[in-house]
């Protein structure tokens, strides 16, 4: 579900045959494909036929990154039951799934016009900073959270966490730890502690480029990472760049600021499975390795070019690493004291 400019191509046979096996494609209707394009983990089509346009999703087993990055393509079904419990919590909250084969591993579902679904990377690149939007996306993220916690029903849709370690840990905090061995400690404790946090359904994923701010508040795309772990990782990995953004738009940074602040509050608010402060504490201490991990993991933000700004970005995670926050806004202060110098 990509809002890039689209590429006019043919998908293979086996996937049209796919779609014509479910009753989405008739066999005589003209159809129209357009590749979508930005997205490193997976193929994902959109499908314009007389009836109807939706998308199609097929998880690729090598992700588009110049690192040696392979994650198993079954996070399709992961992703699928994802948005079906999410559908049950908050049906705007995510796209409809239309139709899921598990052995293609590939699922159709509803296309979002970009006409009125703004792609909240866009908006904040531009310097469109809005703490109203910030706040609903972690209230949204937080009430899922909340409906999903400790709830067996849920965890059986989640049968593996193996996936998540190996296109979230392994990519981010295990790859920056490597390159960092003086933070081997610090950055392997936080990825063990990760994985064996397992409370509530987690998106894994949560970020601007796959967040729309849709006619009724935001909506969430890509939850290939989906699994059952620790929430604190979804709101950190989404606070994280709101952070990295400064460096990409300095203009616009007290804006990023107040929108973080929102996020975490709105978050902090729907925390009632456990100890808002102790959620808190293991989302504030985690904050950092993600920050280190998008600038030396294996899959870099694209905006952050120059080297001076990365070592802004090593600079701050290196000293929240060694001594680790308890609270967000220690992160954030951090993180101000580090641009201001």
């Amino acid at each position: 579900m990509s809002t890039s400019d689209p590429q006019t191509q043919k998908p293979e046979p086996a996937l049209v045959q796919c779609l014509q096996r479910a009753g989405l494609l008739r066999p005589d209707d003209p159809v129209d494909f357009q590749r979508l394009v930005g997205g490193v983990s997976s193929d994902i089509w959109k499908v314009s036929t007389p009836d109807r346009v939706f998308c199609v999703k097929r998880a690729l087993a090598q992700l588009r990154v110049a690192a040696d990055w392979q994650a198993p393509v079954e996070r399709n079904q992961y992703e699928v039951a994802w948005f079906e419990i999410v559908h049950q919590i908050l049906p705007d909250v995510a796209p409809r799934i239309l139709y899921h084969d598990p052995s293609a591993m590939l699922c159709a579902m509803e296309y979002l016009d970009p006409e009125g679904h703004r792609l909240w990377k866009r908006e904040l690149q531009q310097g469109r900073a809005d703490p109203a939007e910030a706040g609903a996306v972690g209230l949204r993220l937080g009430r899922i959270h909340a409906a999903t916690a400790g709830r067996p029903e849920v965890a059986a849709r989640f049968p593996r966490s193996d996936i998540f370690r190996a296109i979230r840990l392994e990519p981010y905090l295990e790859a920056a730890a490597a390159r960092h061995p003086a933070l081997r400690h610090q950055l392997q404790s936080l990825s063990h502690r990760t994985d064996a946090t397992r409370i509530a359904m987690i998106h894994g994923d949560v970020s601007p480029k796959n967040i729309l701010l849709g006619p009724n508040g935001p909506v969430f795309l890509d939850a290939e990472c989906a699994c059952i772990g620790d929430p604190a990782f979804d709101i950190a990995f989404c606070l994280n760049h709101l952070l990295l953004k400064c460096l990409w738009n300095p203009a616009a940074r007290e804006g990023y600021f107040t929108c973080f602040q929102r996020m975490a509050d709105q978050y902090l608010a729907q925390v009632a499975w456990e100890p808002p402060k102790r959620l808190e504490a293991r989302a504030a201490s985690l904050l950092p390795g993600l920050f280190l991990g998008r600038v030396d993991g294996k899959s870099p933000v694209e905006y952050l070019q120059e080297e001076s700004q990365r070592n802004r970005v090593r600079r701050c995670a290196r000293r929240l690493l060694i001594t680790p926050p308890s609270r967000l806004h220690a992160v954030l202060s951090a993180w101000q004291e580090e641009l201001s110098s």
